[in-house]
């Protein structure tokens, strides 16, 4: 169809007949995310309440099936690039944000933090010199007020606030030492997101960007895994995958959305969770529970 033969069938979408209506809104999903400007000038130029009200559903629907479509595509493309992943997630709520834009923001704080560090420090010096600058210089912080919103698993909210959950801050914090190359992962513990400095030529140890970048030792690990009455599983102590990471911030904002009641948005995350979900997926559920 040309854009005139477009715009003649999104008129329809106003038809007194609902059974016209229904065949309108299955060809328009059919044709997919191509129609989103046309129905967004529609509803631009409609005075009718449940005319904007119907377009308004049809593009969320439409956007609704691009992240999934997206976020299987990432998925069965190894899911090379976190920050892509992330991205993914933000389009949920942010149809709109630019994946470029949000390169250019990680890059920008890179610098922000490469400018004072110095290569020839040690692994303990480089984190502590870092936890500075991310904490202090950048003023990232936990968001302890609104710790269960769904902002927290939003990395372009997180990034615009400065406050996050313990897996955004986590992230962001990576991202950043990725750029100055230095060995750090996350990594999945039950119920808090941590990250671990893994190099031969040091004693790996890990850091609690939650709670400021403090380092701690395995022997810490085990003694938490004790407390939460769990086996110790390799899981807990070594790096774990992008796709690891992208699968606990959907969780997060499922719970998120359970604590505000919003069973439609629930379901709808818990359908882009599937498509990276693999079998026999379990432990840790997010960071959220047992808080």
């Amino acid at each position: 169809m040309n854009d005139n033969e477009l715009k003649a069938l999104i008129s329809l979408l106003d038809d007194e007949d609902l059974e016209v209506v229904e065949h309108v809104e299955k060809q328009i999903r059919q044709i997919g995310g191509s129609m989103i400007p046309l129905l967004e000038t529609e509803w631009e130029g409609s005075f009718n309440p449940a005319l904007q009200k119907r377009i308004e559903e049809l593009i969320h629907n439409l956007q609704y099936e691009s992240v999934l479509d997206r976020m299987r595509d990432w998925k069965n493309g190894g899911g090379m690039d976190l920050l892509e992943g992330l991205w993914i997630v933000a389009t949920y709520q942010y149809p709109d944000l630019s994946l470029d834009k949000l390169r250019q923001d990680i890059e920008q704080l890179f610098y922000d933090v490469w400018v004072d560090f110095k290569d020839d420090m040690h692994p303990d010096e480089r984190v502590r010199a870092l936890n500075h600058a991310f904490f202090t210089k950048l003023k990232f912080a936990p968001n302890t007020k609104h710790f269960h919103s769904p902002a927290n698993s939003m990395i372009n909210q997180v990034m615009e606030s400065r406050r996050g959950n313990p897996i955004t801050l986590c992230i962001l914090y990576m991202l950043i030492a990725n750029r100055l190359k230095l060995p750090i992962y996350g990594v999945n513990l039950p119920n808090l997101f941590v990250l671990t400095y893994k190099d031969n030529s040091v004693v790996q140890f890990y850091i609690n960007v939650f709670n400021r970048g403090l380092i701690f030792s395995r022997k810490d690990i085990d003694q938490y895994i004790d407390q939460l009455n769990l086996k110790q599983l390799s899981t807990f102590y070594q790096p774990c995958t992008n796709a690891d990471i992208v699968r606990r911030v959907l969780r997060n904002l499922v719970l998120a959305f359970e604590k505000t009641g919003d069973v439609e948005r629930v379901s709808e995350v818990e359908r882009i969770l599937e498509m990276v979900q693999d079998e026999g997926d379990g432990l840790p559920l997010s960071d959220y529970t047992q808080r």
